[in-house]
């Protein structure tokens, strides 16, 4: 595989999560296959223990837009951290060819939505495996399921977060385990292909093209981006020298152009409040797709096209949004959630900066929002939980967890801690938890003893009560601030 090894995520950042889950990992050859996981609160059979995946090499061959499965081989290079006699890998919606454990045939069998390996050879804690599995990656919808592959106008994209990424290839499909990635993509000529991070070769043969991109950070499952498509590839230069490309439809380029000429300013702007960019490249994806959302796959955020073509959206809102997915390559990107439920510090970050930038270039009055969010939060943590315990997804819609108290919830709860603490220290925390904690993951005690420790007190209490209470804290500063009474009819 051509990708040379790249920096891991320390261990020790998963010993959590692994720990309940470690007494697992070595199975009985003889034992029927079983589904693994390592304990998510919100998604327990996530992920699997036992390794630690340091890189992915992903090949896709398309087709054309005939809805027909992609072909696809997928290398994964990772240490063990227990004894292995099996190993566990999400991974559905696929048909599988082959597996090889270094170079050697392996068996294999699935178990609930797991790819459980067994190598020849029973692999000891602390060894290098490499698992190359042969298998087809289907861009039709999973029943009952979303995400994963996103049929556009013209082609392909993914959306995979939450736990979509093993709808599409073999993988540890979960945020603490980030790892350097690979890809190459093959599609007939007429099309594009652009995946996460920089270019890394070109290669034509009979009619196709192989297009090769590597990343340079390592990245969760849930951020990974290719999009094949008529597409043109937009290059301009942000701050730094920093390489932006925007992946659009070819026949909308001159109409988007003025959307995307704004992401140079937009990222110098995010700079002055966080510091400097975390990745090699950034661009926007415009997708002509019916997603619903938009994603902050990471160097490359996926749009819905009719975000930039629709008039009834105003201006001030469309660029707000660009800069929540642009944020994101900060907060949820560099900085991933060690479990779901941190996802607060995801999303709650994306939306401070959403409505920070409304309030500074839109005249869109942050305390306003503040204000109306405070009278809504203790509905919102009815309805979906506090902001660092939201309530589980239901069966099938994974992510309905995605719900307003982890976005102006979360956000909210920023803007106390700002009361709290201060403007200044404030912001040296929000350039601190960056900086600290950049290409790896982090939990929400690790932020509360940050910003205790930027503070000089101890804000365990303040973070107890804003993030797992059942009700809203009042709003320092803003004693008249009063949670609004329910709507007449709902229940008490």
């Amino acid at each position: 595989m051509p990708l040379s090894l790249g920096p891991r995520v320390p261990r020790r950042l998963k010993a959590t999560l692994l720990a309940s889950a470690a007494c697992a990992c070595l199975v009985a050859a003889s034992a029927p296959p079983q589904p693994l996981g390592i304990g998510d609160r919100l998604f327990p059979y996530l992920g699997n223990p036992g390794y630690d995946v340091s890189s992915y090499d992903l090949s896709f061959t398309y087709a054309g837009d005939n809805g027909k499965p992609l072909r696809a081989v997928t290398t994964i290079d990772a240490w063990t951290t227990e004894d292995l006699e099996r190993v566990n890998l999400d991974f559905a919606h696929g048909s599988v060819d082959s597996v090889e454990v270094d170079g050697l045939p392996a068996d294999f069998a699935t178990a609930g939505e797991d790819l459980v390996v067994t190598p020849k050879v029973p692999l000891p804690r602390g060894s290098w495996m490499r698992i190359t599995v042969r298998h087809t990656s289907d861009p039709m919808p999973a029943k009952g399921r979303d995400g994963g592959w996103v049929r556009t106008v013209d082609g392909l994209a993914m959306a995979n977060q939450a736990d979509a990424a093993h709808l599409v290839f073999p993988c540890n499909d979960h945020p603490s385990d980030k790892a350097m990635f690979t890809f190459h993509v093959t599609a007939p000529d007429g099309y594009t292909a652009v995946a996460n991070g920089l270019p890394a070769g070109v290669t034509r043969n009979g009619g196709t093209t192989t297009w090769t991109y590597r990343t340079r950070h390592p990245m969760a499952t849930e951020l990974a981006q290719v999009s094949i498509g008529r597409s043109a590839v937009v290059h301009r230069t942000g701050p730094h020298g920093l390489p932006l490309r925007d992946v659009v439809p070819a026949k909308d380029r001159k109409v988007l152009e003025p959307w995307l000429a704004r992401t140079p300013d937009q990222i110098a702007w995010m700079e002055s409040k966080v510091g400097r960019y975390p990745f090699e490249t950034y661009g926007v994806l415009t997708a002509s797709a019916a997603t619903g959302f938009e994603l902050e796959t990471q160097t490359l955020s996926l749009f819905e096209k009719k975000l930039f073509t629709e008039p009834a959206y105003p201006r001030w809102y469309v660029e707000s949004l660009m800069v929540h997915e642009l944020s994101h390559q900060w907060f949820g990107d560099s900085v991933s959630p060690r479990t779901w439920s941190d996802v607060w510090l995801n999303e709650g970050h994306a939306t401070w900066y959403e409505a920070l930038y409304a309030d500074e270039k839109a005249n869109k009055p942050l305390e306003t929002r503040m204000k109306a969010a405070y009278g809504a939060s203790d509905r919102w943590r009815e309805a979906g939980g506090p902001p660092a315990r939201p309530k589980p997804p239901k069966s099938g819609q994974k992510i309905g967890f995605f719900r307003a108290n982890v976005y102006d919830g979360a956000a909210l709860v920023l803007y106390a801690l700002r009361q709290e603490i201060g403007k200044p220290a404030f912001e040296s925390l929000e350039r601190a938890w960056v900086r600290v904690h950049r290409d790896g993951t982090a939990t929400t005690a690790d932020f509360a003893r940050l910003a205790s420790g930027v503070a000089g007190r101890d804000l365990s209490g303040f973070f107890q009560a804003w993030l797992y209470g059942e009700k809203t804290p009042p709003m320092p500063g803003h004693s008249d601030w009063k949670p609004a009474p329910p709507p007449k009819g709902a229940r008490k």
